[in-house]
């Protein structure tokens, strides 16, 4: 008999003789809210408080000077945290009727802004103080019969965070109630020891809770292939200290990579004379980390560079309450860039999003603080770090070590300490704690000074020294890293508004205009940072360097730089996508240098510039393709080629690389004069050969409407949201790139208007209002499931226009 097969009967066999596994996860969706006590609402979890808005700068007006930013000056900064109601107390409670008391019951929280204190029945059960982690509260001692009373207070202090954190139980809760011998899941440890396309050797560590009692206990490990079929499994009695080890072999595994995202199920079944009293589940992937000064970075033994870019945790206009089908709808949208790769920065990720990323297949670099002793803000976690440092490490690395998406820790994010003697041994500290936890994974952070880091030691002292910009000391520090190698785990910072352009076209580290926006021609950087083509030239010159994070992959709330002290001004403008999830042009040059699988043609800016006829307006292509051809109205405006041999004239100057790589990545007519019409771009392969065109054309007064949504069919869950983009069209089908007319949104049957975005940064109209104005011509209307499966109309009125309006079908199964 073959093997795998001998196993699947042994083990269905046994299982036939066992009762059902005790363990029972409830999930504690519904929750009534109050700020003061006094007035309460029913809400779902996950639940941000302060999305509601509305915008308004006396929520959290700092009078500060950013040392990251190299501010030495105060001054005043009215949206650096989002400008919404984000501070302050709130109150959450939620009833759970049990009809007999458990053997145990664990509460788990996924994470709760902030500082949660939890009672349960009256009676304080416990406390966090970081609203970024997840943590566990056993709850045995005060559950009874009957009804039950969750209450979980909330604190957030004002200036405590650089960025909008939001406000709420965020992220989900649960209730797992088992007997009073239990698998503890977060002591479950799957590891990769070797993998070759014949082989895996794997290890799985069981931590069995017993209170003392181990008569009669055994365990049962079994990974189960895609396919549900048994590849390997162990079985033994619980030792004396809870914890058993068992080391597999998978032959032909199937292993996991961004390229194929393959997950195995890990099942382990607690036995008792010869039945199953409690059983756990996790989705595991067989894969490899490695790094050496040789080969760099290494997934399954195949050296790659990291394509990755930087995410804060909220989601747009649903604020920080997570999502699945927005954080799929991310992913999915980056790995068409060519994205392999997110560092969730610069806290802890939710567990929601590792088993997106574990599917959808991003590698993930998974940090947690923003600082540690030394503040950056008045009341942030340096108040904590002293005495929960330690504590959110050790739940971070337990919680997340079983995602084969992690393939790095990181332990901070431009810490003042970093050149300190104190910044090394903390730097050891953390990462000797993250290799106890989890040995298979290598530990970074992201060093901002990095000459002082260098003298410290700090960098030396990381298993991956990760740099944050400079990009001009990269050449100057590398001889002096004994690792040989070094990522770039911050990088560009570049800064745009969807379908906003200046003239004339500079490049510039000072672009301020009167409007509060960014050019969108992709040459405005911070005095700190750079363009994109600094990063590309880096990466594909230097064969140390093993990668890079961009800041940021999407547009998020808060941090609005370089409008700090600008009025209306409440989020960033680094995104590749904006706030919305629209690509910004950004978006096509990184796709045009990242994406290898399919071609890219991009033309911008738009054609619609009533008033500019005969006035220089450059014209720029981003493309895989080496030569272009324009064309304006049908006359060439000459054909050039990427100068992939260019160099800067030094690699010292930020400024001088800025202005000097342009044109090995991208494709630049520079005195082209607008006039109405279309412009069309022809692009030609390595051998000459005609291999693709795009056209723009001059749009002109809105006759219609288009709606197109990311999904037309989604699951009548109560959670699952379509994402429906929003445009006007001319009478010819021409999108009109300048529209900004107000639309107003109505949902019919199974289903209802959740939020809207524009993507415009200074806009102050409310995401929950069913009422908003095109931003460059687009918008963006979320449409959430009820539970009930049937048919929703999303109904759209232009209220500029009012001959204009649209509406689009979806279903809800």
């Amino acid at each position: 008999m073959n093997f795998k097969c001998f196993l699947c009967v042994m083990f269905a066999a046994l299982s036939c003789g066992l009762s059902a596994q005790e363990r029972r996860e409830l999930l504690l969706k519904t929750w009534d809210f109050s700020r003061d006590q006094v007035s309460w609402q029913r809400v779902d979890v996950p639940h941000d408080w302060a999305i509601c808005g509305p915008f308004d700068k006396k929520w959290d007006l700092q009078t500060v000077a950013i040392e990251q930013n190299g501010e030495k000056q105060k001054s005043e900064k009215s949206g650096r945290s989002g400008a919404l109601p984000w501070i302050g107390e709130g109150f959450y409670r939620a009833h759970v009727h049990l009809s007999s008391v458990p053997g145990h019951a664990m509460l788990v929280f996924d994470g709760a802004m902030s500082e949660p204190t939890v009672s349960i029945n009256g009676r304080k059960a416990g406390y966090w103080a970081y609203g970024y982690n997840a943590f566990r509260i056993d709850a045995t001692p005060f559950l009874h019969v009957g009804d039950n009373i969750i209450t979980v207070h909330l604190n957030n202090r004002e200036e405590s965070s650089r960025w909008y954190p939001g406000g709420g139980i965020y992220r989900p809760v649960k209730l797992v109630l088992t007997g009073k011998e239990f698998i503890d899941p977060w002591g479950t440890y799957f590891r990769t020891l070797s993998a070759t396309g014949m082989e895996a050797k794997v290890s799985v560590d069981t931590h069995i809770r017993t209170g003392g009692d181990r008569g009669g206990l055994s365990v049962e490990v079994t990974l189960y292939n895609p396919k549900g079929y048994v590849e390997c499994a162990d079985h033994a009695p619980v030792p004396a200290d809870g914890v058993l080890h068992a080391d597999m072999t998978v032959s032909k595994p199937m292993l996991w990579s961004p390229e194929f995202p393959t997950l195995y199920r890990l099942v382990t079944r607690l036995i008792k004379d010869q039945k199953v009293i409690d059983m756990t589940t996790q989705k595991v992937g067989i894969r490899t980390v490695s790094l050496d000064k040789e080969h760099g970075f290494q997934l399954n033994g195949i050296s790659r560079k990291l394509k990755g870019v930087c995410l804060h945790h909220d989601l747009g206009p649903l604020g920080s309450a997570v999502n699945k089908a927005a954080l799929i709808r991310q992913v999915k949208i980056i790995k068409d860039m060519g994205c392999d790769a997110i560092r969730t920065s610069h806290n802890m990720p939710s567990t929601l999003q590792l088993e997106v990323y574990d599917s959808l297949g991003m590698m993930v670099m998974a940090e947690s603080f923003d600082m540690w002793n030394y503040p950056k803000c008045k009341n942030g976690y340096a108040l904590f770090f002293k005495d929960w440092g330690d504590k959110d490490i050790t739940n971070l690395v337990l919680n997340h070590r079983n995602h084969a998406s992690v393939v790095m820790w990181s332990i901070g994010n431009e810490i003042p300490e970093q050149g300190s003697e104190q910044g090394k041994e903390l730097s050891a500290h953390l990462q000797d704690l993250c290799h106890q936890l989890d040995p298979s994974r290598p530990v970074t952070q992201g060093l901002d000074r990095v000459d002082d880091a260098v003298r410290s030691g700090v960098a030396e002292e990381m298993d991956i020294p990760g740099f944050n910009y400079r990009d001009h000391r990269y050449d100057a520090n590398i001889t002096k890293l004994p690792q040989g190698f070094l990522l770039g785990s911050e990088t560009a910072s570049t800064v745009s508004s969807r379908g906003v352009y200046y003239f004339p076209v500079t490049v510039t580290h000072q672009g301020i205009h009167p409007d509060g926006q960014c050019s969108s021609y992709d040459t405005e950087y911070c005095p700190w940072s750079n363009l994109p083509d600094v990063d590309f030239y880096l990466q594909d010159e230097r064969n140390w360097t093993i990668g890079q994070f961009v800041w940021t992959g999407f547009d998020y709330l808060g941090e609005p730089t370089p409008y700090d002290t600008y009025w209306p001004s409440r989020s960033s403008y680094f995104g590749i996508v904006d706030l919305a999830g629209l690509p910004k042009d950004r978006y096509y040059l990184y796709r045009s240098v990242w994406n290898k699988k399919e071609h890219t043609i991009h033309l911008l800016p738009h054609w619609t510039w009533n008033g500019r006829e005969g006035k220089v307006t450059p014209v720029y292509c981003y493309t895989d393709y080496p030569t272009a051809e324009l064309f304006v109205n049908g006359k060439s405006q000459g054909k050039i080629s990427k100068q992939r041999d260019l160099k800067p004239s030094t690699t010292a100057d930020n400024d001088a690389m800025n202005r000097e790589l342009l044109d090995r990545y991208r494709l630049r007519w520079n005195h082209v004069k607008y006039e109405p019409g279309e412009i069309k771009v022809v692009v030609y392969d390595e051998q000459g050969r005609k291999a693709g065109e795009e056209t723009v054309r001059t749009a002109g007064k809105a006759v219609s409407m288009k709606l197109v949504a990311d999904r037309t069919s989604i699951t009548a869950d109560g959670n699952d949201i379509a994402f429906v983009t929003i445009s006007l069209l001319d009478k010819n089908g021409v999108e009109v790139p300048t529209a900004s007319d107000e639309l107003e949104f109505s949902v019919e049957g199974s289903g209802r208007f959740k939020a809207a975005c524009n993507g415009d940064a200074t806009s102050l109209e409310s995401f929950t209002q069913p009422k908003m104005k095109l931003f460059s011509g687009k918008l963006v209307v979320l449409v959430q499931s009820s539970t009930d499966p049937g048919t929703i109309r999303l109904n759209v009125k232009d209220l500029t226009h009012r001959q204009i309006n649209g509406s689009i079908m979806l279903s809800a199964q």
